[in-house]
This record gives C-alpha cells, sequence and structure tokens, in this order.
C-alpha cells in the first residue's frame, strides 16, 4: 500500500515538475549565437525551462513576429528595430529593457596582409579595400549595417564606400564572407569577430562615429508566459552576464 502511494506521489510530483517547465521561443540577432546558446545551458539546468533561439538579423526577426511566427521573446541588436516593434505594438513595451553593449570593427581573413590601423573619420575605407567589396548587413535594414552606415555617412565617405558594399543578411553572414576569403574586408561586431578563428581584427571604429550599439529585449505581446518572465530575469541575473562579457560584450 505504501509502496503504491510513493509511486503515485512520485508520478504527481514528476508530471507537477513537467507541467511547470515551458519551451521559451527566442527571436534573437545573430551576434547573440555564441552567448545566448551558453546561458540557454544554463537557464535550463537551473529552471528546467528550455530555451529555443532562432538567430537572424533584428529586421527579419521584427518581421517574422509580425507575420504571426511564434516567439516569447524578441532581442534586437539596435534601438530601431525595438521601436518599430513597440510601435507595431508587438511587444510589450513594459518588459522592455537594454541589456548589452557591442563594438563595431573592420576584420580582414587571417592570412591579410593588412596591418592594423588606427580608424579616425578620416581614414579612407573605401581604399582600403583596393579593387575588392566590403561585406556588412545590408545597411538598409540589418543593425550592423545601419551603424557602418551612420559611420560614413558622419565622416562624409558614403557615397564611395556604398558601391563596394557586399551585402549580407546577417553579421554572421557578412563574418562569413570575410573568413572565405571572398572580400577583402568586412565590417562586424566585435563579439562575431573573436568566435571566429579565421578573421583577425585591423581596426576599431570610434564610439563617435555611430550611435551607441545597444541590445534591447522585450517579452512578445501575448506571449508573457512565467516561464519567458524567468528567462528575462536570469539575462539581467549576474551568471548570464557573465557569460555576455566573456563573449565581449559590453554589460549595462
Amino acid at each position: 500500500m505504501f509502496k503504491q502511494f510513493a509511486v503515485a506521489a512520485l508520478a504527481l510530483c514528476l508530471s507537477t515538475a513537467a507541467a511547470r517547465a515551458d519551451e521559451v521561443v527566442v527571436f534573437a540577432a545573430a551576434s547573440l549565437t555564441n552567448a545566448l546558446n551558453e546561458i540557454g545551458d544554463s537557464f535550463t539546468a537551473q529552471t528546467g525551462h528550455s530555451l529555443k533561439p532562432s538567430y537572424a538579423a533584428s529586421s527579419a526577426l521584427a518581421k517574422q513576429v509580425e507575420q504571426g511566427a511564434p516567439a516569447h521573446v524578441f532581442a534586437s541588436a539596435d534601438l530601431k528595430w525595438m521601436d518599430y516593434m513597440v510601435e507595431k505594438k508587438l511587444v510589450n513595451n513594459d518588459s522592455r529593457f537594454n541589456l548589452l553593449g557591442n563594438t563595431l570593427v573592420l576584420v580582414a581573413p587571417m592570412d591579410a596582409k593588412q596591418d592594423k590601423i588606427e580608424l579616425s573619420p578620416q581614414t579612407d575605407i573605401a581604399g582600403l579595400a583596393g579593387s575588392g567589396r566590403i561585406a556588412t548587413g545590408n545597411p538598409d535594414s540589418v543593425p550592423v549595417g545601419l551603424y557602418f552606415k551612420q559611420a560614413m555617412e558622419r565622416s562624409g565617405q558614403w557615397a564611395k564606400v556604398d558601391a563596394k558594399i557586399a551585402r549580407a543578411d546577417s553579421v554572421r553572414a557578412a563574418l562569413a564572407f570575410v573568413e572565405r576569403g571572398e572580400v577583402p574586408l568586412g565590417v562586424v561586431y566585435a563579439t562575431d569577430a573573436a568566435v571566429s578563428k579565421k578573421v583577425k581584427v585591423v581596426g576599431v571604429f570610434p564610439d563617435t562615429m555611430h550611435d551607441p550599439i545597444v541590445y534591447p529585449f522585450a517579452l512578445v505581446a501575448g506571449k508573457e508566459t512565467p516561464a519567458a518572465k524567468a528567462l528575462l530575469d536570469y539575462l539581467k541575473g549576474a551568471q548570464a552576464k557573465g557569460v555576455f562579457v566573456k563573449y565581449g560584450f559590453k554589460v549595462n
């Protein structure tokens, strides 16, 4: 009798735990891939909730949510696309917060002869590429490309640089162009360059050349589940922030 009761109690506990565990679908900027994957493992270990990430350019992810794609959390690589989501009432604005920062860098293939230089508004970026192209995110929509375009506009170089850009769907796609040696230069985030063994940083863009690189996070409207809220709380904690720092992000 006692044995049957114990088995039943155990089954009830397991079923309750299973009911409380939930999947959190996170639509996140491609540059968050490595850090968020690692954080997802520790989040699951501590809470039982699983993290299911989908990585792409913030612009593409915002449009997917707008078209009805199921997501609980939206993490953008810039303020523009989070503002867009707020304007369209696609995220819960009360849950929104800025968590991370990053640095814009110029990269080249690891075996390139290009030496490291100190970038400034006077640096001839188009000239550095020679007859080749410069890979970055599509400057019409992808955050890393938007930051780069802003830097070039502020330094009066955009007209010359525009024709040389190899437009990629995301920052990781731009990084891949450089890794494969298809272009002599690329503009990505410092965190993306840091996880690649096939590129080297040859220059760092001064922060004054573009707006601050900010990563806002928010719950998707209508998807404010306990598990999704738990993830946002976890991301603000010391353990998650430590992982972000390890991968080179600036933590607010």
